[in-house]
């Protein structure tokens, strides 16, 4: 039986449990349950700090180094299908695509085929690690559906440990390229007593919260901060448009890979993004802030205007730092003119 690893730290303030704390920062490529955490301490395949760990209710502590083991992953379903992949770069390690808007990452009960799982399955034939689950071959972090840009798959489960455990460390470096409404600035008084919210040299906003599925709505990510996933995003504003600064531009750096975590982070501080169904419909933009034209465009924009533009991490075999860029797809560079024409 072959088996893999995945290895984390535990982060500040974890849970009085030793299966809550694991299920909280467990790095979410594993896509590890609390029940499936639990059967694992249990069975003595995690160590903390270098020792077995058989109690589900022991308490651990931040900084506390923790090693779960699995056994390889079961053979997938899904089936291979023959769709144009965007490939940014690749090697017999991993490979690096620009996921369109519109595309899942992995199938779902309602998504079972058009997937990126279901692309990669044809075009790296039987090349994909299996860590992370029967559906997930070589997934190592994931995007929203309807947000586009930069994902890195493992080809090995070699490759797919090692690549784990840089994002479960924090060190790969992931920025986004979004649109959102007004303008998150360092200098808004509202910002300043809002909780998780504090700043950073170079005007930069930075929120820190828990997150967890909202326990009425299981399409949003709720606030914590208490519980839940530790999360932490930074936001620069890098444009504003239209009058009253009623739309900005924003990089956003992730700490944390949490499901929705930008977008949800965004909504919390009045700041969603434009477009976006889930988190973006509490704001308006008033007519009168653009040209007609414009505010057609940005009405018009049925998902999140989000990016992930830019992807950094070290390769698993070589040890070289590799960097990845993709630019804006269409649809928000059509956006991002209609925007700036506004403000000429």
């Amino acid at each position: 039986m072959t088996h893999f690893q995945v290895e984390f730290i535990i982060e500040h303030n974890p849970p009085n449990r030793l299966d809550k704390a694991l299920f909280r920062d467990a790095p979410e490529a594993a896509d590890l349950s609390r029940t499936q955490l639990a059967r694992l301490i249990e069975a003595g395949q995690v160590r903390v700090n270098g020792a077995i760990q058989t109690n589900i209710k022991a308490k651990v502590t931040e900084g506390a180094l923790v090693n779960v083991i699995f056994e390889f992953a079961k053979e997938i379903n899904a089936e291979a299908e023959n769709i144009p992949l965007s490939v940014v770069y690749e090697d017999s390690d991993l490979i690096v695509v620009d996921k369109v808007a519109g595309m899942v990452v992995h199938p779902a009960p309602g998504s079972p085929s058009g997937t990126l799982v279901n692309a990669l399955l044809y075009h790296c034939r039987d090349t994909l690690s299996g860590i992370g689950g029967e559906k997930r071959p070589g997934i190592v972090h994931r995007i929203d559906k309807d947000t586009s840009g930069l994902l890195v798959v493992a080809k090995n489960d070699k490759a797919h440990h090692a690549l784990a455990k840089q994002f479960a460390d924090h060190s790969v470096e992931r920025l986004y390229q979004a649109l959102c409404y007004g303008v998150p600035d360092t200098t808004e008084p509202r910002l300043r007593g809002l909780r998780g919210v504090s700043f950073e040299s170079g005007a930069i906003v930075k929120i820190t919260t828990q997150l967890a599925r909202h326990k009425t709505n299981r399409q949003r990510q709720a606030i914590l901060f208490e519980g839940g996933r530790h999360a932490v995003t930074r936001v620069k504003v890098e444009d504003r448009f239209g009058a009253h600064e009623a739309v900005a531009r924003i990089s956003c750096w992730l700490e944390t890979g949490r499901t929705h975590q930008i977008r949800a982070h965004l909504a919390h501080i009045g700041h969603g993004l434009i477009g976006d169904p889930v988190y973006g419909r509490a704001r308006k933009i008033a007519k009168s802030a653009f040209e007609d034209e414009t505010f057609r465009v940005l009405s018009g924009f049925s998902r999140q205007a989000l990016h992930a533009a830019v992807l950094g991490f070290v390769h698993p075999r070589t040890g070289n730092q590799l960097r990845f860029e993709a630019c804006m797809p269409y649809d928000m560079r059509l956006l991002m003119s209609a925007l700036q024409n506004t403000n000429v």
